[in-house]
């Protein structure tokens, strides 16, 4: 169960990654202007648009997508899922936490979604950092 699900925190995060790393790295003023898309736009409100900071924003997401994606395909491997995991959880904590000081720049729905999709950025990097399970692997005296 617990390796079913952090496959699916990391097929999360890397399709979620993707999408705002390509766009904002291909795409920066666009990105700005229109993120996250669907008829919303949640950057104009924080500040001036930046070519370097947008940018940089589009490569780390982009980072985060090579990141999680190979977390995902060496996901049996004991080490893999929890760095990735720690790495992710740092971002996306203090992401979260930022984006509720800014709360009050946007309209109730947008404050809405930030809320949800932020905050479930952090649970599933937190359920890649929670242990799967005592692991036993002891040898039976003869």
């Amino acid at each position: 169960m617990k390796l079913l699900l952090d496959r699916i925190s990391l097929a999360f995060i890397a399709v979620t990654s993707a999408y705002v790393g390509i766009f904002a790295y291909f795409a920066t003023r666009t990105w700005f202007d229109t993120f996250p898309g669907f008829g919303l736009r949640w950057l104009p409100q924080l500040g001036p648009y930046n070519e370097h900071f947008a940018k940089d924003v589009g490569a780390v997401y982009l980072a985060f997508t090579a990141l999680s994606l190979m977390a995902l395909a060496h996901a049996r491997k004991p080490a893999v899922v929890p760095l990735a995991g720690a790495t992710l959880l740092v971002f996306n904590t203090l992401h979260f936490l930022y984006h509720l000081t800014m709360l009050h720049v946007y309209e109730p729905l947008d404050r809405a979604l930030n809320v949800v999709l932020l905050g479930l950025l952090v649970v599933m990097s937190l359920i890649l950092v929670i242990p799967g399970g005592a692991v036993t692997n002891r040898k039976v005296a003869a």
